[in-house]
């Protein structure tokens, strides 16, 4: 267990009901340190007064804020920031019910796990959960956490309750204040049609097991070989650049599985429809010696292989070359 970043009360209309916040997300894989080179000795960051260059204890840092005038500041003490924190700061109230989904990803700042504080706030913690998992509701909150107040969204999740924060609308950026304008571009239609097509095809069920962290990976095998005296060497696989396409559908009809990019192409000779061909047809393109996972996730959705989103490579591999759920075809 872990202990919670926040301890207070959720109000469900005039119903308390005593939670407590867990967060919901956990970075994975070394930590990497700084250290003098050639030595063993760490590099540590230490608070010093920049005009004299010593050392500040903890205690006597305060902290500060810039006013209008450049190079002027206003000293803020704990006790002053306390008096601004909102009333209740312990409570977070529900103030309203959107549809779930309602809230765009771009809004969402960090997520936590709602667990009663309590034996005695179970009911109406369950009671809670019920109701917006039944009526497909999010309940909208504000929370101060870590001196900072924010938008909460109260949903269900997992089969118990999260509280997700949320970004001011001052604090998410416009799209025309980071970048420079999108330039309009007219749409062919056939160009349109081929590009809607391999959205389709390329559609596959989420399964985040489907993901895995390459990169930590591949950093952990290298600490455990250093740390037994070895070394670890990565290689990456190099595929062969895609061929000339003489324009934007042709690019696209390219990308499209066998079967699909039949349907947008004209007559011509035909491509070979045997499983394990349709299978190894991406990977040899490239040069590799065997398909991708993306490309037998492909074949086994047009041959309906079921429960294909969680199957690894080598069930996928035989899935297709069996030519789906009925045997070869």
């Amino acid at each position: 267990m872990v202990n919670p970043v926040w301890v207070g009360t959720l109000m469900f209309g005039r119903v308390p009901i005593g939670v407590r916040l867990y967060s919901a997300r956990e970075r994975r894989g070394p930590v990497l340190h700084q250290f003098e080179r050639g030595t063993a000795d760490r590099i540590r960051y230490v608070r010093v007064n920049e005009r004299t260059g010593e050392e500040v204890a903890g205690e006597d840092v305060v902290r500060g804020a810039r006013t209008g005038v450049e190079d002027e500041y206003v000293v803020l003490e704990p006790e002053e920031l306390e008096e601004l924190l909102p009333h209740g700061s312990r409570t977070m109230e529900l103030t309203g019910f959107l549809s779930q989904g309602a809230v765009d990803a771009l809004w969402y700042a960090s997520t936590y796990y709602v667990a009663p504080r309590s034996a005695a706030d179970a009911k109406a913690y369950q009671l809670l959960y019920t109701a917006l998992e039944q009526t497909r509701r999010t309940g909208v909150a504000t929370v101060v956490l870590r001196d900072r107040e924010y938008p909460a969204l109260i949903e269900p999740n997992r089969g118990v309750l999260s509280a997700s924060t949320l970004w001011w609308p001052d604090e998410v950026r416009e799209p025309d204040d980071v970048m420079p304008p999108v330039a309009h571009a007219a749409l062919a239609k056939n160009e349109l049609e081929l590009a809607r097509e391999l959205v389709r095809s390329l559609s596959i069920e989420w399964d985040p097991q489907d993901y895995a962290d390459s990169y930590g990976q591949r950093l952990t095998e290298l600490v455990r070989a250093k740390a037994g005296g070895g070394t670890f060497t990565h290689r990456p696989e190099q595929a062969a650049p895609p061929e000339d396409a003489d324009g934007l559908g042709e690019a696209l009809r390219q990308s499209l599985p066998p079967r699909a990019a039949r349907r947008g192409r004209a007559p011509g000779p035909r491509t070979p429809a045997g499983a394990e061909e349709a299978a190894g047809a991406g990977a040899r393109r490239r040069g590799e010696g065997r398909a991708t996972k993306r490309e037998l996730l492909q074949r086994a959705s047009e041959l309906d292989v079921p429960g294909r989103s969680k199957m690894n490579r080598e069930q996928l591999e035989e899935a297709v070359g069996r030519g789906g759920p009925g045997g070869r075809r």
